[in-house]
């Protein structure tokens, strides 16, 4: 084989990898629970996460100055659906009442909402600027999402696949603890 042949031969061979390379970059494999920005699906931080999958965001809430945890699974069909509301207080914006099919339980000076079924595609979350300290709970993993969030940013929280370039775009909450 002569010298430009081997030439042409090489280029297209580093072509094709560069070309697959990139490609493989931008296919989504990796199921996460990712928070973004609505206005543009940028990824702001995410967590791997599988069906059956649980987690909480916990906050104060910002009248009466109590905790309020909200408890999530990750469903077969990668929707969020909300099992339990826990939180201190009756005042304004928590619930006095269970809906239909849930149990509204007393348990140590606390109010529970148990047996919901609540399911979404996705929600909206606006992180507290001031006291809510939004922290997300994974299992022993208690992560304050100002850390990776901007208070009083709006964000968009579902589960997709992710490519690894989205992957280098968020801070994975398990490798930032």
């Amino acid at each position: 084989m002569n010298k430009s042949k081997l030439k042409i031969n090489i280029f297209v061979l580093l072509t094709l990898i560069i070309f697959l390379a990139i490609i493989s970059i931008n296919i989504p494999f990796k199921k996460a629970l990712v928070f973004l920005q609505p206005e543009n699906n940028d990824i702001l931080c995410y967590v791997p996460i599988s069906a059956g999958d649980r987690f909480k965001i916990k906050y104060t809430h910002s009248i009466h100055l109590s905790d309020v945890i909200e408890s999530y699974e990750i469903t077969k069909d990668d929707h969020i659906r909300q099992y339990e509301l826990e939180y201190e207080d009756f005042a304004i914006g928590m619930p006095s009442e269970a809906a239909s099919g849930e149990k509204f339980v007393i348990e140590d000076g606390k109010y529970f909402i148990k047996n919901m079924a609540r399911e979404f595609p996705q929600f909206d979350l606006r992180l507290g600027q001031v006291r809510a300290n939004h922290t997300l709970v994974y299992g022993d993993l208690w992560y304050p999402l100002s850390k990776a969030i901007e208070p009083g940013t709006r964000v968009r929280i579902k589960v997709e696949k992710i490519s690894l370039l989205k992957q280098l775009e968020g801070v994975n909450i398990l490798d930032d603890k």
